[in-house]
């Protein structure tokens, strides 16, 4: 069922799955063009350990179709998000978009973050991809203003993000997609390596890991956040 707040000025969408107490909640991401229901086979698994959380970001799924976006309002209105749900501690799971959102928040609130698992995360730095016209497929609730804005980001992202990489205090998995990904791979790997407790792995699924491989990608998230 999904359920509706306000995290700040907007009103976002997400869902809910309850899982045992006693264990750090569990934040899950999508992408740009995306929404919820990407996870929809993934959540369940994961509400086997502990609670989960599928918020849609805003302009895209359920939630509120406002503007301006941005990445540090995307990351603003993921942290508001876990203000408004008490959620103190959480480990955030992004795919795409939801990677680099997460990643911001991390930067920004490490306290509030147990462990960060970043899925075909666009590395910080300028990526050089064309801004395409329309709206993607995908996407029945998508406000055709986000892409430009995210893509810019994307292609001009604030050098600072690099920096401060190497001051995260939390365990971070990188899950890269492997040579059919539109993303470098180099770069991906070389943004794990600057993250102090950051660990790679490649699942050659393209960009859309967890979708086309979610047994492999449910695997390396429990194997990660088990020996943690």
């Amino acid at each position: 069922m999904t359920d509706y707040l306000y995290a700040g000025q907007v009103r976002l969408a997400y869902q809910r799955l309850a899982g045992p107490t006693g264990a750090v909640p569990m934040v899950l991401l999508h992408g740009g063009g995306g929404d919820g229901s990407t996870w929809d086979t993934l959540a369940p698994r994961f509400a086997r350990h502990r609670e989960v959380f599928v918020p849609e970001l805003r302009g895209m799924g359920h939630s509120e179709r406002t503007g301006p976006y941005s990445m540090t309002g995307f990351r603003d209105d993921l942290l508001a998000l876990l203000d408004a749900l008490a959620l103190d501690r959480v480990v955030l799971v992004g795919h795409s978009l939801g990677g680099i959102v997460s990643l911001l928040a991390t930067l920004a609130a490490p306290k509030r973050v147990a462990a960060l698992v970043l899925e075909e995360c666009p590395p910080p730095v300028p990526l050089g991809i064309a801004v395409p016209t329309g709206l993607p497929e995908s996407a029945p609730y998508y406000d055709r203003e986000v892409r430009p804005a995210v893509l810019a980001a994307l292609n001009a992202p604030d050098p600072q993000w690099w920096d401060e990489l190497a001051g995260i205090p939390v365990p971070v998995l990188v899950v890269a997609g492997g040579p059919e990904s539109f993303l470098p791979q180099d770069a991906m790997a070389r943004m794990a390596a600057r993250i102090p407790a950051g660990e790679l792995i490649t699942i050659p699924a393209g960009h859309l890991v967890h979708p086309t491989e979610p047994d492999a990608f449910a695997a390396a998230v429990e194997t990660f956040l088990a020996a943690r």
